[in-house]
């Protein structure tokens, strides 16, 4: 069997450049670009050219995508990891109510890579990326001694003083998610019991769909107070918005949106939706009397507690009990 090894870089990153051309031909935004930056110079240049438009600031995030850590390439398809690997950017550009841009992608692989590993994976990515509009603007590309490695940088704009913050949450201000938790940590439980699940039935694991147009329609109606997106886990980036605001919280436990998962849809467990990461969904806080609708973009949308005085977290169960929530979500090094 001939193993059709990665092409030189030049011509790697020539290939690179021709699938961009065409994904830009060919993508229909979900958003809108009015008054976003526009590129100027893209690949081809030591770097991206980007024009800022008045009136607005510029997002930047960087997120890993490291093979065993969030990702095997037996449970993922190359699709799959492309997709994932923008999609935890765009999810960090629209947890500060942002609309994204541009992205810069590096990726190492091992020598042994097949080209069209490779080819597969810019599927995925420019996929997405032609869905919301990103176009990859640069990057770099290497040779890894172990395991493929992407780090993704997501460029977003917001207008001027509009980012939502970590820290602006208030004692009585309710708390409310977006869709459905704990379907991506379920889905994983199924992986490592040695399940070969479908990628269409368990998307939500597979294929994320950050919440970047539900996250603009938030910030243009003014609604929260501060605002996060779930990749590590409700209990950890609710820790996060309790720690920047200095303020406590109660959740009620029979108001959290579980997820259904299956082909025979059957509610993961409530440890999943509590602490389970990569839902992507987005968790935000608003004033009491702030009128917050049941759908926003055509995504439902939940209150599921209140903000508190306190510096803790607490666990409200329907009969009134409640006990400490403590942050057992994704931590690296943990």
């Amino acid at each position: 069997m001939i193993l059709a090894l990665p092409l030189p870089e030049r011509l790697l990153i020539a290939r690179i450049a021709a699938a961009v051309r065409h994904s830009r031909t060919a993508r229909s935004p979900k958003l809108p670009k009015v008054g976003s930056p526009s590129l100027v110079t893209g690949i081809g240049d030591d770097c991206g050219i980007l024009r800022i438009h008045a009136g607005h600031e510029i997002l930047v995030t960087t997120d890993f995508s490291l093979e065993g850590v969030h990702f095997r390439r037996e449970w993922h398809s190359p699709e799959s990891i492309g997709h994932r690997c923008l999609a935890r950017g765009l999810s960090d550009v629209a947890a500060m109510g942002g609309a994204p841009v541009a992205a810069f992608l590096s990726l190492a692989t091992p020598a042994r890579t097949s080209q069209n590993w490779i080819d597969r994976f810019l599927d995925g990515f420019l996929k997405l990326a032609g869905e919301f509009g990103v176009t990859l603007a640069g990057g770099d590309t290497a040779e890894s001694s172990a395991g493929i490695l992407a780090d993704i940088v997501v460029l977003g704009s917001v207008p001027k003083g509009k980012a939502l913050l970590r820290s602006g949450a208030r004692p009585g201000d309710r708390i409310y998610v977006t869709g459905a938790l704990g379907i991506s940590a379920a889905t994983l439980d199924l992986l490592y019991s040695g399940r070969k699940l479908s990628s269409a039935i368990f998307s939500r694991h597979f294929f994320p769909a950050p919440r970047v147009s539900e996250a603009v329609a938030l910030r243009a109606r003014s609604i929260p107070s501060s605002m996060i997106d779930l990749s590590d886990g409700l209990s950890t980036d609710l820790s996060h918005i309790c720690e920047a605001s200095g303020v406590g919280a109660n959740i009620w436990a029979g108001a959290i949106p579980v997820a259904q998962l299956g082909s025979r849809p059957k509610a993961v467990e409530l440890k999943h939706a509590l602490h389970g990461g990569e839902d992507y969904e987005l968790l935000f806080t608003a004033a009491e009397r702030r009128h917050v609708p049941t759908r926003i973009a055509g995504t439902p949308v939940t209150c599921i507690g209140e903000v508190t005085r306190g510096k803790q977290m607490f666990l409200v169960c329907d009969n009134g009990s409640r006990s400490i929530l403590r942050s057992q979500g994704w931590e690296h090094f943990r």
